[in-house]
């Protein structure tokens, strides 16, 4: 089964700086936009920033293998040379919300992850596993 991409959309009210942010620290390509939106292609999926003048989603934690993990977060399951990449490419331009580790160790959920916040105060995850096959493996 081929993965088909995702969509979500998001309001901002920093559409400029969270634009700079996906394309030029991230990485992502820029798709169409307006005053008052942006699409961009996060890893083949299509992410879509709005100027609502709302603010960004209420946030709690949930305690995850010894983290409190934010939720709402969201990102993408990378090959292992992407997160690597990734890794290196963020460090020490994102505010770091855990920083890269392995989680679940020993186990067949064993998967590397970071998790950041973008310049709106999203908390984004992005996580490898060395074996694809492992993502929905119980414990």
């Amino acid at each position: 089964m081929k993965i088909r991409p995702f969509h979500l959309a998001l309001p901002t009210a920093k559409l400029d700086e969270t634009q700079t942010f996906y394309c030029q620290t991230l990485g992502c390509t820029l798709g169409r936009t307006s005053s008052e939106w942006i699409d961009l292609n996060l890893f083949g999926h299509q992410l879509v920033f709005h100027v609502t003048g709302s603010d960004p989603l209420p946030e709690s934690y949930n305690p995850v293998d010894a983290h409190s993990v934010p939720i709402p977060h969201f990102g993408v399951v990378l090959t292992p040379d992407q997160h690597r990449e990734l890794c290196r490419r963020i460090t020490g331009k994102v505010e770091m919300i855990i920083e890269p580790s392995v989680r679940f160790e020993g186990t067949p959920g064993e998967q590397r992850t970071v998790f950041f916040r973008d310049p709106n105060g999203y908390a984004l995850e992005f996580k490898s596993f060395a074996n694809d096959n492992d993502l929905f493996a119980p414990f």
